[in-house]
Formats: C-alpha cells, sequence, structure tokens
C-alpha cells in the first residue's frame, strides 16, 4: 500500500520540508556514499543512535560510536540503511509535510520536526535501552507529521495505490492502519534481538506529533486551509475548485 498523492494542495511553498528532504538527500550522497557498502557501514556506526552506549548501560560490548555521546540523537534522524528506506521515507514527507508546514508556518515545523524525531528516539530507546543496535532514518520524525496530518486533516483523501488499483480513502483510514502495524510490529518484536525496523520510534514518533501539533499549529494559518477538521462541508477537491475559497 503506496500513497501517491492526497486532495489537499499546498497552499504556502514548503520551505523546511523541501530543506529537509534536501539534506537527507545530501548526507545519503556525502556521507553514505550513495549507499556504498563502506561508506554505509561508517555512517550508520558514526551517526546511528546506539542507546547502549548513550547511556553507557550496553553492558561490556563494544560499539563503534562513543559512549554517551549525543550527536545520534540528531544525526540519526538523515541517516539511512539503503535505497528503499530513503526513498520510502522522503515520499512520505514529501506527501505529507507541505500540508503539516501550512498549518504551522516554516519556523514552528521546523522545531516540531526535530521534536517529534526526539521523541520518536526516546520510545525506541525505552522498548531496549540496553541495545547496542544503531538506529537511523528519519520515519521517527516522518511518524510525528503523519500523526499531525491525522489531527489537522483526518477527512482529506488519499490516493493508495495498492497492487495495481488505485483507492482514494480518508487520511484518517489510511494513518490508522498504518499506525496500526507499526503497534502490532513493535509488539511482536518485544524481546526479539538483532536488527530491523525501530517499530517504537515510529509509534513514539506518531503520537509525539499528534500532541504536539496541538501545540504548534497556527489557528490564522489554518483560517487560509478549507481542508482542516472533521467539519467539512464538502469534498476538499470541491471547495478549492472554487476560486473564492482562495486567498
Amino acid at each position: 500500500m503506496i500513497p501517491i498523492r492526497d486532495d489537499n494542495p499546498q497552499v504556502a511553498i514548503p520551505y523546511v520540508t523541501y530543506t529537509i528532504i534536501g539534506l537527507n538527500i545530501l548526507a545519503w550522497t556525502l556521507v553514505q556514499g550513495f549507499g556504498d557498502e563502506a561508506a554505509l557501514r561508517a555512517s550508520v556506526c558514526n551517526y546511528g543512535l546506539i542507546p547502549g552506549d548513550l547511556f553507557g548501560s550496553g553492558l561490556d560490548q563494544k560499539a563503534c560510536a562513543p559512549e554517551g555521546s549525543l550527536i545520534g540523537l540528531f544525526s540519526s534522524m538523515f541517516m539511512h540503511g539503503g535505497w528503499a528506506h530513503i526513498i520510502g521515507n522522503l515520499w512520505f514527507l514529501w506527501i505529507f509535510g507541505d500540508n503539516v508546514e501550512d498549518a504551522m508556518g516554516s519556523l514552528r515545523f521546523s522545531f516540531f520536526y526535530i521534536l517529534s524525531g526526539l521523541f520518536a528516539a526516546a520510545a525506541q530507546i525505552m522498548s531496549d535501552p540496553d541495545s547496542m543496535i544503531p538506529m537511523i532514518g528519519a520515519s521517527g520524525a516522518i511518524g510525528g507529521v503523519m500523526g499531525a496530518y491525522i489531527v489537522l486533516y483526518p477527512r482529506v483523501k488519499v490516493h493508495l495505490l495498492v497492487f495495481i488499483m488505485v483507492f482514494r480513502v480518508p487520511a484518517f483510514a489510511m494513518l490508522a492502519y498504518w499506525i496500526g502495524v507499526q503497534v502490532l510490529g513493535g509488539i511482536s518484536s518485544i524481546g526479539v534481538t538483532g536488527g530491523g525496523t525501530a517499530f517504537w520510534a515510529h509509534v513514539g514518533g506518531f503520537a509525539a506529533g499528534a500532541i504536539l501539533v496541538l501545540v504548534f499549529k497556527d489557528e490564522e494559518l489554518l483560517l487560509n486551509h478549507p481542508y482542516h477538521g472533521w467539519k467539512q462541508q464538502s469534498d476538499p477537491a470541491d471547495i478549492w475548485s472554487d476560486p473564492s475559497n482562495r486567498q
């Protein structure tokens, strides 16, 4: 199930969303060598978030990042483990980030994104604070964007590609399904050792975003956006087609 687009056109230019996408691409290019094995391994080792190193609780295991280093809390948000990982993350950010930035303004959105990523990291750390497995990826912070989106624009339609068919469903249905999968994945990963998907980071980011948006949203900006909330009287695409609704 892949979201293709939403019926929620951007009102303002999403400068921060574009910048975040650009920074992730730069990190993938300059630091991770387009996924070159040696560069990828070094980047994950040096810039990933390793809970056991962060708190010095990794028993006698030796990790590759300096013990107690905090840089991984931030740098890990811009590292990825492969082409599918970075393309998938940035595609979701491309689709959902612009409208969330619309609701906050660029400055607020930048703080919101980083905070969502930090809460996502905290959730993953709490699931296994002694883990020596590096955590990388923007998906925790992007989970925050999706949590904000479901609060702001629950009824906007999202076009989903399922096999060879395209379905148009409300955002709340698509995002509720997504977070449900993450929760089930997190439960199934309890007690499992080894690498894999950081499901609890996704859950933590989503929950943080759904709460933080209540603080970071700008009601005046939302007045210019006819798509927010549950009380839409018409389909968003129909509203936008009327020029009198634009400002």
